[in-house]
């Protein structure tokens, strides 16, 4: 893709370059026989070659070929070349989780999103996109991978986990890609690259075939160039899956129901930093004026509310991390020193404090959180809030910062160390 000389990707490209309007208007341009799925999917295979963003782990060309050859055009995504998350399966596939340890294990499944994705859908997968490692880390480099850069800037950090994702689609390689979010994976990479993420409902999206009870807050869902794509993803992939007792029906209609709400007269709380997380200078009043903007635009009515939430973040860590002990196996703690830095040490510290009363006190703070949020959205509809605090960190950090921050920083279609994009969450009561 091209770029500017502040690295910032150019208006334009040539004509034989992947497309780089969403994936809807891709489907489009293939029914109505302005580009092929043939076509696209080299231009898609030329520009990863030519990139140096380092967005993915994996590439299957013979298969994304064969199937480009055969795209059906009437199904939803009918063609389009895709990204799958690496920590999602491929038969046959690397399935790595982005991790030293199984630099060398392959999926003998394709996990049920991906499946659907897929086969109803019709997307065409190229390649794993990087993840941290294990999605445990809100960053873009790994052991096993190295750093993963930011199509807006070369040497800034796309974060975690679905950061190579956020790369690849913003940097022009694929027009959607597979994304999963537990504590902002899918919604700190959008921030990041000025696209757009959503979280949805948790059960929304299959997370089977094995499907732990922990961690209870990951939703999958995609990065997209548009509010559109990610509504015909959830038409695809949302819904019942009987290997995952969590999962919840797919209401449908995502798509075809876009624009439909009537925001006038709706009530919504503007709350720049949600459980006191500390914003840079200036974050604040971006919100808050674009915020303000939106408001005037819809008609909405603004409603002061105070939100307290309990700091969930020990707990969350160490109760998650119980799912990678039976992973590991007999390779822990022998291969500790393969692991990334900060997930072995997480590991070590639940093994050492996470018992019976770290998890009772877990367990009552998730109430509080409930009961906050559920209090809160009896008093409004929306809860705007800014995604991340600031700008972002070097590409090669292990760590959000070096303080340590509990969020992660944003960027958006300007240079990344200039103010004036600020990404911002909507947070809405559960689907």
């Amino acid at each position: 893709m091209a770029v500017t000389t502040d690295g910032a990707p150019s208006a334009s490209a040539s004509s034989d370059g992947p497309w780089l309007g969403d994936a809807c208007s891709l489907v489009d341009a293939f029914r109505a026989g302005e580009r092929s799925p043939a076509e696209e999917l080299q231009a898609t295979l030329d520009a990863i070659a030519a990139s140096d963003l380092n967005c993915f782990s994996f590439l299957d060309p013979e298969r994304a070929l064969a199937a480009a050859r055969q795209a059906d055009l009437t199904k939803p995504f009918g063609g389009v070349p895709v990204g799958i998350k690496e920590l999602e399966q491929v038969q046959g596939w690397p399935d790595t989780g982005a991790s030293l340890v199984f630099k060398d294990q392959v999926a003998s499944f394709t996990s049920e999103t991906t499946r659907r994705f897929i086969q109803d859908g019709g997307a065409n997968p190229v390649g794993l996109t990087t993840a941290s490692e294990f999605g445990g880390l809100n960053v873009s480099v790994t052991k096993l991978n190295g750093v993963c850069h930011n199509p807006w800037r070369y040497g800034r950090t796309v974060g975690g986990s679905s950061g190579g994702s956020a790369s690849a689609v913003a940097g022009g390689l694929v027009s959607i890609a597979s994304g999963g979010d537990g504590g902002g994976s899918i919604r700190i990479p959008a921030g990041y690259t000025g696209l757009f993420g959503m979280k949805g409902t948790f059960g929304r999206m299959s997370r089977g075939p094995h499907a732990f009870s922990r961690p209870s807050t990951v939703v999958n869902g995609c990065l997209a160039r548009s509010v559109r794509d990610a509504a015909r993803h959830f038409d695809v992939c949302a819904g019942v899956d009987p290997r995952d007792p969590t999962s919840l029906p797919n209401p449908g209609g995502w798509e075809r129901n876009l624009g439909s709400t009537e925001l006038k007269g709706r009530k919504v709380a503007i709350l720049p930093s949600i459980a006191g997380v500390p914003l840079e200078a200036g974050v604040e009043d971006e919100i808050r004026a674009r915020a303000a903007d939106l408001v005037e635009m819809t008609g909405m009515e603004v409603v002061d509310i105070s939100l307290e939430l309990p700091n969930l973040a020990a707990q969350w860590a160490m109760g998650n991390l119980s799912t990678l002990l039976p992973e590991l196996g007999r390779m822990w703690p022998s291969r500790a020193d393969d692991l990334t830095d900060e997930i072995a040490l997480g590991v070590r510290l639940s093994e050492s404090l996470y018992n019976l009363h770290i998890a009772a006190v877990a367990e009552a703070q998730r109430i509080e959180a409930y009961e906050a949020m559920a209090a809160a959205f009896d008093q409004v509809d929306y809860i705007i809030s800014a995604t991340n605090p600031g700008p972002a960190f070097p590409a090669e950090a292990t760590t959000s910062s070096p303080t340590n921050r509990s969020a992660t920083p944003t960027l958006s279609h300007q240079d990344a160390d200039q103010r004036g994009g600020w990404s911002v969450v909507v947070v809405t009561p559960p689907r």
